[in-house]
């Protein structure tokens, strides 16, 4: 297949952008938008996009969870396909362009493909992966966890969410059905997996590049603490006597803030995000408390070595404060590093197009995470306003989601020969 010259209609993808944004159970209208996995909103904006995928001529199929593949049929379909895609779920009060970007940009880059008159030798398909937000289950990715082997059917089944339902019973409620063995994908089904997506971070905007090409994503852990101490009434337990559960967690955080800071890696980040404090009375003394720990970074062993010293710390808080510090781990995944290949064909399509780019590290984990354990995988990056995303004025500007689009199609045409 020759060089393609990819005219992106723009005003038809923002134009999608927004509809897609309208499909939201957000209390406020559309920028900001809210679409929980398994929802009755999920379904309805599953199948507007499935609507475009049709039109657009492609064949669709969705597995026992959700995941939803599109596919234009090469011209040796029986090779493995060259893949693209993010998701479309949201967190709530969030954005519309974070994974809706490479969802439909992706579609529109297949359709500049086919008026350019290309053919590509390989499959070219879109991936819309379920759940890749941990809103309802407290797990990211389950889709991309279970198409790669990262989870097992029987782990995925007993994640449960708030209303005490298991992914089991919600998705088969949702109308997904079949055995949830069925959904890892075979092996070599991908030649080569690529993710467009919003930078979620300030690097290209402050240096005013268009592209950036993702050569690594940082590493997630995500651990739950509980802290078991002694409740009581405000005004009746002095302050010698306490054994608060709160301030110990509180100190433990600050202990968790200040590891990271000293961190021998630059990369690592680490965040307490959640708060969970019983009985959460103005006038009792916490007897249990229960907090989150997000904690990532490019070098695997760095961040593990930090975990096991937060966790000495906890203890010796525990100790110091007369209170139990207890805690789970609830994932720890390896760090992705994108292939050569890829990351070649994304900066010579930079180059063609005359686009300015960097490579760069992904802080933030996505689908491509999981998808980088069975296919060759990398990640295209476009600027977003002020590094902002998961919040309503998360935005890219028109020119450079096209720019990204513009770089996604000329990669898949050089991937698909």
């Amino acid at each position: 297949m020759s060089q393609p010259d990819p005219r992106i209609n723009i005003d038809r993808l923002i134009a999608e952008l927004q509809c897609l944004a309208a499909i939201s159970d957000c209390p406020e209208p559309p920028p900001a938008v809210t679409r929980v996995v398994f929802t009755e909103t999920d379904l309805r904006a599953r199948d507007y996009l499935t609507g475009l995928y049709e039109q657009a001529g492609l064949a669709v199929r969705v597995d026992a969870i959700g995941n939803t593949f599109a596919r234009w049929e090469g011209a040796e379909p029986a090779l493995p396909a060259v893949g693209s895609g993010s998701h479309t779920d949201a967190i709530p009060h969030s954005g519309m362009y974070d994974g809706t970007v490479g969802v439909l940009g992706v579609l529109e880059a297949i359709r500049a493909l086919k008026s350019a008159g290309a053919q590509p030798r390989r499959s070219i398909e879109v991936l819309m992966f379920t759940s890749e937000e941990p809103t309802r289950f407290g797990m990211g990715c389950t889709g991309s966890r279970l198409l790669s082997g990262a989870i097992t059917p029987d782990e995925l089944a007993q994640l449960r969410d708030s209303d005490d339902q298991d992914y089991d019973q919600v998705r088969q409620a949702a109308g997904f059905n079949g055995p949830l063995d069925s959904v890892e994908l075979p092996s070599e089904y991908y030649h080569a997996f690529v993710e467009l997506h919003i930078e979620q971070g300030p690097v290209l905007e402050a240096e005013r590049l268009d592209i950036g090409v993702v050569t690594a994503i940082a590493a997630p852990a995500a651990l739950q603490f509980t802290v078991t101490g002694q409740g009581g009434h405000a005004g009746g337990v002095l302050m010698p006597a306490r054994h608060d559960a709160l301030t110990a967690a509180a100190e433990v955080t600050l202990a968790i803030e200040r590891l990271a800071q000293q961190s021998r890696s630059p990369d690592l980040v680490a965040t307490v995000g959640q708060l969970d404090v019983h009985p959460g009375a103005v006038n009792s003394i916490p007897s249990r408390v229960r907090f989150s720990l997000d904690i990532r970074d490019i070098n695997n062993d760095n961040r593990d070595a930090v975990v096991r010293e937060i966790g000495v710390q906890a203890q010796a808080i525990a100790e110091r404060r007369g209170v139990a510090i207890g805690s789970r781990v609830l994932n720890a995944d390896p760090p992705a590093i994108a292939a050569d290949s890829i990351i070649d064909a994304v900066e010579a399509a930079a180059d063609a197009l005359r686009l300015s780019h960097r490579r760069m590290i992904s802080r933030a984990y996505h689908d491509s995470l999981f998808i980088a354990r069975v296919a060759p995988t990398g990640m295209i990056f476009i600027p977003c306003r002020g590094g902002v995303s998961h919040r309503p004025d998360e935005f890219s500007t028109p020119d450079q989601i096209k720019a990204g689009v513009q770089t996604l199609a000329l990669t898949l045409a050089e991937l698909a020969k």
